[in-house]
């Protein structure tokens, strides 16, 4: 995992856009964003023993398996949203890019890559995107049935009782 805050410059967003300006995986704790390097799946199973992750799938994003919606899909991952339970990804192939919000709602680009596993707590403003190799392949672990409708953001999101929950625990 590499992450540091994205440079806001204009151009395609399967880039690094990389400021320079690094950030640590305690700089991530504090927003709530969790970190993990597991290089085997019994890690990945321990894990989610330990948190009660009871669902999982796989998904390959792509233009070759997704076909002609691979572009509309990563555009669509790529609109600043949040979820109403905590996402986890663990990266079983390729790369890719998550963006969360800082304390002073400034952009922090996560790079993920094989073997990284990201948790994302309920209400985190985020995005996602693929690098520039249009290729990802993760597994998606759940607390109970998947879920997870992206919400973008809007004024009228900050009223969602799971953002003024993470608001209060993560960004007061």
């Amino acid at each position: 995992m590499k992450a540091y805050y994205y440079d806001n410059l204009p151009g395609d967003q399967r880039l690094p856009h990389d400021s320079g300006k690094a950030v640590d995986a305690s700089d991530l704790a504090q927003v709530g964003v969790l970190y993990y390097h597991i290089g085997e799946l019994d890690g990945v199973n321990q894990l989610a023993s330990e948190r009660g992750y009871k669902n999982r799938d796989e998904i390959t994003v792509s233009p070759e398996k997704m076909g002609d919606i691979y572009e509309a899909k990563v555009k669509s991952f790529f609109h600043e949203h949040l979820h109403e339970d905590e996402e986890i990804r663990y990266i079983r192939d390729g790369a890719g890019y998550f963006d969360v919000r800082n304390k002073g709602d400034e952009w922090i680009r996560i790079q993920l890559e094989k073997d990284d596993l990201i948790i994302l707590p309920a209400g985190i403003y985020h995005r996602f995107t693929t690098d520039e190799t249009n290729y990802i392949q993760a597994m998606r672990l759940f607390k109970e049935e998947p879920k997870w409708t992206p919400l973008n953001r809007s004024e009228d999101l900050d009223a969602n009782p799971y953002r003024k929950e993470y608001v209060t625990h993560f960004l007061e």
